[in-house]
């Protein structure tokens, strides 16, 4: 009887052909595209590790395109997105987070300058659809929904579109030619819009128009109150009409609030006020109930409001307001972080009273809609951001969640995907779950260390006397640095490390821009390739999957 040799020298010696080392596997590499934090964390819905990765190399153009795939705000984002998608960042555990805002901004600002255009609407529909509100959920929608095909109304109350943006963001932080610029492009699409007037009733609105959906997108645009015992002689208003007035005054004609104003408030909302009241000539004083860091507003906002001397008075409540002062008590806070009343109290000089204590909607034109579920002052909506009333879709300050330009935007062209299946009688596709890309599967050694570009500021006296941009951009030298900065995560780069360390040449080049594949004839399925990727774009799975 014969004895059978063992596999490993049973092949045919000298035929390489015969000579397949790939049977040797238990395991085999494949390339994967893992889902990188930044897009996983963006509220709007860009693909920021694509549109960093054209970026790096100069194709500034095809970086912009594939932005306003999704978002259609570019150099307004660069500006006033408060940037979750670096806070997940993974380059944040190496160094520092890549700065993606700032590579956006010089992205939108060198689109403007050169000119560049949105795409052109696919072919005509033959639909209407009524879009109420030309905010950042609104254009956003109307945006998308144009792109489609369809005939876009927009029906706005205000004499300008652009919402919060426009009228509850200082020009400090968005300049309004800025804002302007990006939403003609939106407008040039042929998106029409009617401003100074109020859609009294939706309904009624929809049947007159033979609109096919409609989407609600109106603006929180009435402030919370809170009854603050008051003297007849005493100036208290809302910080909503405060920023509303500032944005429609001329220079010369903005409101006067004296020589110290109270904000009484913690958000971003109650930042913007004092700091829009410093640069009035006011001496503002941020009154909040509780501590700096339990404040909601962004630190980023509180220290850049320190810095050009914003007073802030923490564990604190306002108990009364009589003319030229305010009396205070001070607070404390429980074993749970809530706020306590103290019983001791000051009172502080104040010309004015400003309440920075959130805002609400308007929905009294959806009263003719009895079935339209509305819930604790929002618009109830499922996941394709539908209502519950079949073809009204809504999003943004209207809808339950966090109330910013970032989200609203998102909801905009969610919605609008979603309005385009509805309309053609189709589900919406839901997009299969991918693998994160998380810090623990890449390689960072391969990474030199490389600090975050800082975009510089205006100088502290112009900041505290004018309304130009605080904030300025990146050269083009430190945006494509910023770039490059980036670990593209989870996807591969086509660094040819894979190629480089094979022993087997068992990796094929396919060309610039095409990749890898693997020739299994001849992998072992070692798994150096997948060890040695920086991106971790390799995965090792069973022979037998």
């Amino acid at each position: 009887m014969t004895q059978e040799k063992p596999f490993a020298i049973t092949l045919d010696v000298g035929s390489s052909l015969a000579n397949r080392t790939g049977s040797w596997r238990t395991l085999r590499p494949v390339y994967v595209n893992r889902l990188p934090p930044c897009n996983a964390k963006c509220p709007a819905g860009e693909k920021c590790r694509d549109w960093l990765f054209l970026a790096q190399s100069g194709d500034y153009e095809g970086a912009w395109k594939e932005i306003v795939e999704d978002n259609p705000f570019p150099a307004v984002m660069g500006r006033v997105c408060y940037h979750t998608c670096q806070t997940a960042c993974n380059r944040g555990d190496l160094d520092e987070p890549v700065g993606i805002n700032a590579v956006e901004r010089f992205l939108g600002d060198h689109a403007l300058k050169l000119g560049w255009k949105l795409p052109q609407p696919a072919e005509e529909k033959g639909k209407r659809i009524l879009v109420v509100g030309a905010g950042p959920a609104g254009l956003s929608a109307a945006y998308h929904l144009r792109r489609m095909g369809y005939a876009v109304h927009v029906v706005e109350s205000a004499e300008a579109a652009g919402g919060m943006m426009r009228y509850g963001i200082p020009k400090y932080r968005l300049p309004r030619e800025v804002l302007d610029e990006e939403i003609a492009r939106i407008e040039a699409l042929g998106v029409e819009f009617e401003f100074g007037r109020e859609v009294s009733d939706l309904a009624a609105e929809m049947k007159a128009g033979g609109y096919a959906a409609a989407f609600i997108g109106a603006g929180a645009s009435l402030a919370h109150r809170a009854y603050i015992p008051a003297g007849d002689a005493a100036h208290i208003m809302d910080a909503v009409s405060l920023l509303r007035s500032v944005e429609a005054s001329s220079p010369g004609e903005e409101p006067l609030l004296g020589r110290r104003v109270v904000v009484y408030g913690g958000g971003n909302t109650a930042i913007d006020v004092a700091r829009t009241a410093k640069r009035l000539g006011s001496e503002p004083i941020v009154v909040y109930r509780r501590t700096r860091e339990r404040a909601p507003a962004h630190a980023f906002e509180i220290e850049e409001a320190l810095e050009e001397g914003v007073s802030m008075k923490w564990l604190s409540t306002i108990s009364e307001a009589e003319r030229g002062a305010i009396r205070i008590e001070k607070m404390k806070l429980d074993e749970s972080g809530y706020p306590q009343p103290t019983g001791e109290y000051e009172t502080i000089e104040a010309d004015s009273l400003v309440l920075a204590l959130g805002q609400e909607t308007n929905l009294s034109f959806l009263s003719a809609l009895p079935e339209l579920k509305v819930e604790k002052g929002s618009v109830v909506v499922d996941e394709r951001m539908m209502t519950s009333v079949p073809g009204i879709f809504a999003g943004g300050d209207v809808v339950p969640g966090d109330r910013n330009v970032t989200v609203a935007i998102g909801h905009g062209k969610r919605a609008a995907k979603a309005m385009d299946a509805w309309i053609r009688g189709e589900a919406l596709s839901a997009k299969d779950p991918e693998d994160p890309a998380t810090f623990e599967k890449l390689n960072t050694w391969y990474y030199a260390d490389a600090p975050q570009k800082i975009r510089p500021q205006l100088d502290i006296v112009r900041r505290q006397t004018t309304f130009e941009e605080v904030l300025e951009g990146l050269t083009e030298e430190n945006a494509l640095f910023e770039a490059r900065r980036c670990m593209s995560c989870g996807n591969c780069f086509e660094c040819d490390n894979c190629y480089g360390v094979c022993p087997d040449n068992a990796v094929v080049k396919l060309g610039p821009g095409k990749k890898f594949r693997f020739n299994y004839d001849y992998c072992k399925g070692c798994g150096i390739c997948a060890n040695e990727c920086p991106c971790g774009a390799i995965e090792m799975v069973r022979e037998d999957i």
